[in-house]
């Protein structure tokens, strides 16, 4: 059995759930305002480039956010 010295503090599912969900908006929606040229930058490569990483990054965690794959990885060492 294990003891509470063993067990990791982690916050409870809900708020990782949230917290996860959030980043996603949070990368896909600065990516479109950095697409859109709102923080007035002058090189618009450098807009393309970053905005377009942030929305394909925002995508991927998305994407690994609905497989569950970030919360499952520690259920097979319990095991």
């Amino acid at each position: 059995m294990e003891t509470n010295e063993n067990k990791e503090k982690k916050p409870p599912m809900s708020l990782r759930v949230l917290f996860g969900l959030m980043m996603v908006f949070v990368y896909v929606g600065m990516g479109f305002m950095i697409l859109l040229n709102f923080f007035g930058w002058t090189s618009e490569f450098a807009c393309r480039s970053v905005g377009s990483l942030l929305i394909l990054y925002g995508i991927y965690r998305g994407y690994r956010h609905i497989k569950g794959k970030d919360y499952n990885k520690n259920k097979n060492r319990q095991q």
